[in-house]
Formats: C-alpha cells, sequence, structure tokens
C-alpha cells in the first residue's frame, strides 16, 4: 500500500491526492481493526477451547463420583440385606429348635399315652372283681394326669405370626432412591420484617424458607447501614459486615448493637451444594432509653418518682447545691442521666400547658447557671409565650411551630451531626440544627412554667428516618440567626 502511494504521488492533482490519502487511511484504519478483531477473536476462540477441555474434565469428575456415590449405595444395601439375612436364619434357627423340643415332648406323651391305654384295655379285661378294682383305680389317676398334661403341649410358634417381625417394608427407601440426583442450593430465604422486634441494643431478625428440610444451616450477615445506595459495593465490602453461622433454627436475636441505628441484614442458607442469600432487609434498633437526672434538678423543680416528669415548684425545697446543678434564674432546667456520642436517638416531650420551656441538647461543660443556648455547648428550641425558636450560643431564629403543638419530637443524629425537633402530632418537621459535635451530648429541659413528661428509647419514627429527605430539610433552614430577641432572654 505505501509502495503504491509513493507511485502514484507524483501525478496525481491536489484533490485527487487528498481523496486518495483519505482512502487510503481508512484502509489502513480498517486493516488495523480487522487485525485486532481477528486477534480478540483468536483469544475468544482459545477460550472457548479451555472452557471445552474444563468440562471434560468435570464431567469425568462428576461421572466418577457418581459411580463412587452408587457403589456405596450398593455397598450398603448389600452389608443390610447379610445382616438382615442373618437375622432370618438366627430366628428360623431358634424357632425350630422350639418346635423340635415341643415335637420330642409331644412324642413322650403319645408313648405314655399309648402304654396306658394298652394298660387300661388289660385292666377292662380283669375278670377277678378285686383285682381290677386295683388296677383300675392306679390307671385312671395315670390317665388323668396324662390328659392334663396333654393340655400344655400347644406350640407356642403360630406358623402364621412366624415371620412377622421380619416383614420387609422397603417402599421409603425406594422413594428415596427413585429421587437420586443432584443436590441444589436452597431458595434464598425471606426475612420477614412484620416479626422482627427490637429493643436499643438487640434486633431479632425472624426468616421463613421454602427449603427449610433441605437447609443445614443459617448464616446472619449484617452491617451498619449509613444511606449507601450501591448496596452491592456495601456488600462486598466484606471487613464492614459481622457474621453468625451456623444457625439452626428460623430466628436470632443480635446483641451489643448501637442505639438507634440502621443496620443491613441478609440471612444466607446453607447445605452441601451450596447457598442463597435473601433479599437485604433495612432493620433498626430504638434509642438510647433515658430518664430526668435528679441531681441536675434545679432546686425549684419537683420530678416524679419514675424521673419522667418535671413540674415547676416555687416552694422552697431543701436541695443541696452541687455543680452539676441547674442553678439559673427564672428557668428551671435538669438533663437526661445519659451521654450520647454515636448512633440515632429519638425522644419526645409532652408539653401540656406549659408555654415557656426549652427542650435540646448540651454538652456536659455547658454552664448550668444560665439558660440553655445561651452558650456554645447548648443547643435548644424553645418557646416563649407566642414565640418558637431556635437558641444556641446566645443567638435566637425565630421558627414556625402551631400554638397547639402538645408533643415535641427530637432527633439526635450524633453521627450525621444534626439535631432536629419535630411537631410529632403532625409529622411536620420543625428546624434542625447542623452541628459537628465534639463532645458526648446529654438531653436538656428547662420550664418557666407548667410542666414537661419525657418519652424516651422510642424508635424513630418514619417520617424523619429519611437521610435524604434530612438533608434536604437542612438545607432550606439555613438562614443567619437574629440575635436580642426580646421576651426571652
Amino acid at each position: 500500500i505505501l509502495q503504491g502511494k509513493n507511485c502514484f504521488s507524483s501525478i496525481l492533482d491536489p484533490m485527487q491526492e487528498k481523496s486518495h490519502h483519505t482512502s487510503l487511511q481508512t484502509l489502513e484504519n480498517n486493516l488495523t481493526n480487522l487485525v485486532k478483531r481477528n486477534t480478540e477473536l483468536e483469544n475468544q476462540m482459545a477460550k472457548l477451547i479451555q472452557i471445552c477441555q474444563q468440562v471434560e474434565v468435570n464431567t469425568a469428575m462428576h461421572e466418577a463420583k457418581l459411580v463412587e456415590e452408587c457403589d456405596e449405595l450398593v455397598e450398603i444395601i448389600r452389608q443390610r440385606k447379610q445382616v438382615i439375612a442373618v437375622k432370618i436364619k438366627e430366628s428360623k434357627v431358634m424357632k425350630l429348635r422350639k418346635l423340635a423340643q415341643q415335637i420330642a415332648n409331644c412324642r413322650q406323651c403319645l408313648e405314655r399315652s399309648s402304654a396306658l391305654i394298652t394298660q387300661a384295655e388289660h385292666s377292662l379285661k380283669e375278670n377277678d372283681h378285686t383285682r381290677f378294682l386295683q388296677t383300675a383305680r392306679n390307671v385312671a389317676e395315670r390317665v388323668a394326669m396324662a390328659t392334663a398334661s396333654s393340655q400344655v403341649l400347644i406350640p407356642d410358634v403360630n406358623l402364621n405370626e412366624a415371620f412377622d417381625n421380619f416383614a420387609l417394608d422397603f417402599s421409603r427407601e425406594k422413594k428415596i432412591l427413585e429421587g437420586l440426583d443432584y443436590l441444589t442450593a436452597p431458595n434464598p430465604p425471606s426475612i420477614r420484617d412484620e416479626l422482627c422486634t427490637a429493643s436499643h441494643d438487640t434486633i431479632t431478625v425472624h426468616w421463613t424458607s421454602e427449603d427449610e428440610f433441605s437447609v443445614t444451616s443459617y448464616e446472619l450477615q449484617y452491617t451498619i447501614y449509613t444511606g449507601q445506595t450501591n448496596l452491592i459495593s456495601l456488600y462486598n465490602s466484606v471487613d464492614s459486615w459481622m457474621m453468625v453461622p451456623n444457625i439452626k433454627q428460623n430466628h436470632y436475636t443480635v446483641h451489643g448493637l448501637q442505639s438507634g441505628t440502621r443496620y443491613i441484614f441478609y440471612v444466607k442458607a446453607i447445605n452441601q451444594a451450596g447457598s442463597r442469600n435473601s433479599e437485604p432487609a433495612r432493620l433498626k434498633t430504638n434509642s438510647q432509653p433515658f430518664k430526668l437526672d435528679p441531681k441536675t434538678a434545679h432546686k425549684k423543680l419537683r420530678l416524679s418518682n419514675d424521673c419522667l416528669t418535671m413540674e415547676k415548684d416555687e416552694s422552697s425545697l431543701k436541695k443541696s447545691h452541687t455543680p452539676e446543678r441547674f442553678s439559673s434564674t427564672g428557668a428551671y432546667g435538669t438533663a437526661g442521666n445519659v451521654f450520647i456520642d454515636s448512633g440515632c436517638h429519638y425522644w419526645e416531650v409532652l408539653l401540656g400547658a406549659s408555654t415557656w420551656y426549652a427542650v435540646g441538647v448540651a454538652y456536659k461543660s455547658a454552664p448550668k447557671n444560665e439558660w440553655s443556648g445561651k452558650n456554645s455547648s447548648s443547643w435548644v428550641f424553645t418557646r416563649c409565650n407566642n414565640n418558637f425558636m431556635v437558641r444556641h450560643n446566645g443567638k435566637e431564629q425565630l421558627v414556625e411551630a402551631s400554638l397547639q403543638l402538645r408533643r415535641l419530637g427530637v432527633l439526635l443524629d450524633y453521627d450525621n451531626n444534626a439535631l432536629g425537633f419535630y411537631d410529632a402530632m403532625s409529622a411536620q418537621h420543625i428546624h434542625t440544627f447542623q452541628v459537628s459535635f465534639l463532645l458526648p451530648v446529654a438531653p436538656t429541659f428547662m420550664i418557666w412554667n407548667k410542666s414537661l413528661m419525657l418519652l424516651s428509647g422510642l424508635p424513630v419514627p418514619d417520617f424523619v428516618d429519611c437521610p435524604e429527605q434530612q438533608e434536604g430539610i437542612c438545607r432550606q433552614q439555613e438562614s443567619p440567626y437574629m440575635s436580642g430577641m426580646k421576651g426571652c432572654q
């Protein structure tokens, strides 16, 4: 081709030369592609030949295995045949020995009876009356004894029942043998979400299997679900998965889980032929349960015996002052008896008739002598009469909420740096703080009037359990704070 190009280039005009060059370039490209394609076909053919060889090897291996397994079955049948035949022969010998003994006994009785009959006949012919009476009485006694002894000679072996204990019924074994085939891996089990239960640190997983009788064992696999949408990629991350092998039941309780955390679960059904996985199930633990901590309660707060209700009490109570006790003027606070440093947690506060309160979280180092949210270590949602706002580091932002708000939901997603507030009755989002938590936080509660009641250890409701929605809501709520709101100092 290159030689042809050199020969014709001198005699062609520029247009023809350009066309010739283009055609030549196209031909060279096509030729290169064709050579590349031939190489690919040769490689593909080599792979196919290799697969054919592997098929031959695998076939021979499975045929040999089939012969070996069938030979083992035949050998088992042969051995069992010998064992059962020996039992039949032993029973035959035992029964014949008994019958022979009974025949001998019968023969002896028959001989004695014949002798008595002869003696009795002679006695009947005796003409001497005295001698007849003597012999007749003796013969009569012997005949009576012989008659009684003959009644016990009934055979104890019945001909029709002689071998009932050896009735051979191999119908079940025949059915099994007729069903001999390759063992296949069991069908995937199915996790029953509606039967699964959870506490703050356990999840009990229930599942069903269509091939329950062919399953040797189950294996449970689980990992924390971080909102990753590519479950295949997550499943292939072997290091992140925990496994519980050799489960014999169709349920299992996993202990030691993180509170308020979503998990992905798989169940694998296993037998000698292989295994198959269930579809993934997303299950979550409940929030960390906690109560109000009496040691932190303001002197003018009264806590219920179960430490779930706090009520303003202006009467002078004799409580010792400690650094951990709230001591601000006019606002009476307390903290929860737990510090949270991981997971996703949800609790609710029944607001009752209170119109002045603050609910949120704070570091342990947050000052106790000022209102929550007035420092950089606390974040709260608060109501001051008809105004609702969120407060942090002394800055306040008005938010929209219903004056009929009676049940406040609080979502602390520590791992995702979010603290959200909700109208739990209407499932409406109010506000979410984006916080890069540096330390464990404790739930905090303050009231100016009336009382509050705590509900903790709750599962995260579905209407707030969506990271994508939370991110969208949080972006919508981003706005500058306002300082110096009047009416709530």
